[in-house]
């Protein structure tokens, strides 16, 4: 790890690398998964799913599955629906009369074991019509069959919001698969086009991913005493989105359903409340609690992977080199319910580099498919494939230096996104110049066969309201009460915040873990907006807690409260050593003294006016096969602005995480369907890199901090996903000579397009 950062006032804790604080337990195994709990009494789920991607139920026949041993209850939509229609994947129980993808759930088995309910899912037969179905892009775009004949049914926008993302606000319209048709853009693009000297125009097609954390969905569902009282464990990146599907999906009040999240083991956007709800109306029909774990398979074909997408792109400059035009269409494969791609995609593609005409039309496909989600910086990493191979390629015509140009173009302050708003401070060149200083990037070009490709991205991150409770205990320990759900350490740098405010070892804080009854509210682990959101309200409840030990301390030392301090975990005269006391001790005065100030707690609370967007600039390393078109990575190197690094460690192992995953997306990974159905639903055939094929990944760390960031932090986990999958067909275009248009890069493909080339 490389860091380039200002001058930064000393600090005790914050600054420095230190472990997570649930490290160990995760290590030795330790950590409770939903899949470890058990409860009294506690039934097994196992799903029945769709195997075909639109028919019609004709009829069920349950006496096989209910002749095995151990079966409680085999139930169907006709048992668990209800009045409720499911507008989206998180609401959505068992089918009805039709199924509308393959994968989803037709049937729920409810055994005394997981052996006995698998057994009788393989003996449940279902009767089913098949129907034609919608199944790729084009039957989509023809419109001569419709996934919702109807129209689609009515879905909030909160999905798209949880991750940063914008939901459209669609007039009616006639049915249609083209579900939300929507324009941005600024200037006469036709006309600037028409006038430029240099022109790219290509179409670009990322295949659908899985988001492929290693923990598969899980739950367990309990009733409670009253009537429609349900406790849920779960795996998710956010409780109170939880509660909000299941009081929703089942129309039960909100006080009634109680939320208690797990050990989370891998998210990046997936774990939402998918199954929840299901086996919360499982539990509340049979009156026992119930658990569900998918298997791998189960998990690929009902769960909500990131959409296939498809970039027309169209650049144009003018012969000096300025970026005249950006014209993009950009169709997104929703599945059969909507999502809300487009805002973000639209606010990327139109807000890298300043141009004074824009035009990204986005459309949002129907298929008969499993409905999509959020993926780590969702919609961003497909449209930068598109636009920067398009600007290495703008830049060779142009005959310019790749950074020279972009560092040129590269938006700043004041500049404008695609969706028309301007950016707040950002450090895109900041990323670039120190990319052009790094070895890689000098060294490029000695070796024949080998290329480095450079690509840019970033995320304009999404912020929340939020709240903390921060408390000392009697023997000096330091609590905070948080709502968070921690999936890439941000409890260790709140731990970092209150050690380093109040004086104390890090060790000596402990996190307290809120259920939807007792957490203060947190944002949802998202789009890069926990550390941000959460920070300040940590910030302030042991900003308050100081004040109060302060005040405690001078009372007792019958001294002014200016001349106290915190260090140490004690409070002391200042120049005065030999008075001091533990500021537990302090909280035990004020704890029995009769008529005193009572206990050291304060609650905090944070709502930020504005985000702390994060850039990127991506240097990859590949040799390609001059023979076979193999590509192998050799090195990456994320260059990140990261405003301050609350916890080194941490921010550097969120930049190697996503930069892994963008290779898999350029190299390896892609969703296969074969009518209409996922061919390769499981971790044999579903390739991504494990890793002996990932190169050493560096992450370079520039720390311009931000005005609205706690200690100037910016956002840190969505941008290093953003710009590597470009920067992969990047350095395959310089080593090779061949521009790849399709994600992801096979050897197959390359080794055609070198031989189109040569002849």
């Amino acid at each position: 790890m490389t860091t380039l950062t200002p001058e930064t006032p000393a600090r005790a804790h914050l600054g420095r690398p230190r472990k997570i604080i649930d490290g160990l337990e995760k290590i030795t195994g330790r950590a409770g998964y939903a899949a470890d709990v058990s409860v009294h009494g506690m039934l097994h789920a196992r799903l029945v799913l769709s195997p075909y991607p639109h028919a019609r139920i004709r009829g069920v026949d349950a006496s096989a599955a209910l002749a095995v041993n151990g079966v409680q209850a085999v139930l169907t939509g006709a048992d668990l629906n209800g009045p409720r229609e499911a507008h989206s994947r998180p609401s959505m129980l068992l089918a009805g009369e039709r199924v509308v993808f393959a994968g989803q759930p037709v049937a729920v088995i409810v055994a005394d074991t997981e052996a006995q309910a698998a057994d009788a899912a393989a003996l449940l037969d279902v009767d089913y019509e098949v129907l034609d179905a919608v199944e790729d892009h084009d039957a989509a775009l023809a419109d001569e069959q419709l996934v919702w004949p109807d129209g689609v049914p009515s879905a909030d926008a909160g999905m798209a919001g949880l991750h940063g993302g914008e939901a459209g606000t669609q007039a009616a319209k006639a049915p249609s698969n083209v579900d939300e048709d929507r324009s941005f853009g600024r200037g006469d693009v036709d006309a600037a086009l028409a006038g430029a000297a240099v022109a790219v125009e290509r179409t670009y097609r990322v295949a659908g991913v899985h988001q492929a954390y290693l923990e598969p969905h899980a739950v367990v569902a309990q009733p409670g005493a009253r009537a429609g009282e349900i406790t849920v464990y779960t795996s998710t990146q956010g409780q109170y989105v939880v509660r909000s599907e299941v009081k929703g999906a089942l129309g039960l009040r909100e006080r009634d359903v109680h939320v208690i999240p797990t050990v989370v083991g891998g998210g990046f956007g997936a774990k939402y409340g998918i199954m929840d709800a299901l086996v919360a109306a499982v539990a509340l029909h049979v009156n026992r609690p119930v658990r569900l774990v998918l298997t791998r398979s189960e998990d690929m074909l009902t769960t909500m992977p990131a959409p296939a997408i498809t970039v027309q792109l169209r650049l144009g400059a003018a012969a000096d080199g300025t970026l005249s035009a950006i014209d993009a269409d950009v169709t997104i494969e929703n599945g059969a319910f909507r999502f809300g791609h487009s805002g973000i995609i639209a606010t990327m593609l139109g807000g890298l580099y300043r141009c004074e005409h824009v035009r990204v039309r986005t459309r949002e496909l129907l298929l008969h498919r499993a409905p999509v989600g959020a993926y780590r910086a969702p919609g961003v990493p497909q449209a930068l494939f598109a636009l920067e191979s398009s600007v290495d390629d703008l830049v060779r015509q142009l005959g310019a230096d790749p950074l020279e140009w972009r560092l040129q173009h590269a938006v700043e302050a004041g500049d404008l996104m695609g969706n028309g708003r301007r950016w707040p401070d950002i450090g895109l060149k900041a990323c670039l110049e120190a990319a052009r200083a790094h070895p890689l990037w000098q060294a490029r070009g000695q070796t024949p066969h080998e290329g480095v490709g450079l690509a840019v991205g970033g995320w304009p991150g999404a912020f929340s309201p939020a709240g903390a409770v921060c408390r000392v205990d009697t023997d000096g320990t330091v609590r905070l009460h948080v709502g968070s759900v921690d999936i890439s350490g941000v409890h260790s740098s709140m731990v970092l915040i209150a050690a380093e405010t109040l004086g104390v070892d890090p060790e000596q804080v402990e996190i307290v873990q809120g259920t939807t009854d007792s957490g203060p509210y947190a944002p949802n682990s998202g789009g890069s907006q926990v550390t941000i959101s959460l920070s300040g309200a940590v910030l302030d409840a042991s900003t308050q807690v100081r004040e109060q030990l302060l005040e405690l301390a001078a009372r007792h030392f019958e001294a002014h409260r200016d001349d106290i301090e915190l260090a140490g975990g004690q409070a002391q005269v200042r120049g005065i050593p030999g008075k001091a006391l533990p500021i537990g001790k302090l909280a035990a005065q004020a704890q029995r003294l009769p008529g005193g100030p009572g206990p050291v707690v304060a609650e905090g609370r944070a709502a930020i006016k504005a985000g702390a967007p994060g850039f990127i600039a991506q240097l990859v390393k590949v040799r390609v096969d001059p023979h076979t078109g193999q590509v192998t990575p050799l090195q990456a190197v994320a260059v990140q602005d990261v405003g301050f690094a609350l916890n080194p460690l941490l921010v550097e192992g969120q930049i190697q995480g996503g930069s892994a995953q963008a290779l898999g997306m350029g190299l390896y990974e892609g969703l296969h369907f074969a009518g209409g159905t996922l061919s390769n639903p499981n971790f044999l055939e579903y390739a991504f890199p494990t890793s002996t094929d990932l190169p050493p990944l560096e992450a370079v760390l520039v720390q311009r901090p931000s005005e609205h960031g706690p200690f100037g932090a910016r956002i840190v986990g969505e941008p290093p996903i953003t710009a590597g999958a470009a920067a992969v067909a990047n350095a395959i275009r310089d080593a090779a000579g061949v521009r790849v248009t399709e994600l992801p890069v096979t050897a197959e493909a390359v080794w055609r397009l070198k031989q189109g080339a040569q002849g």
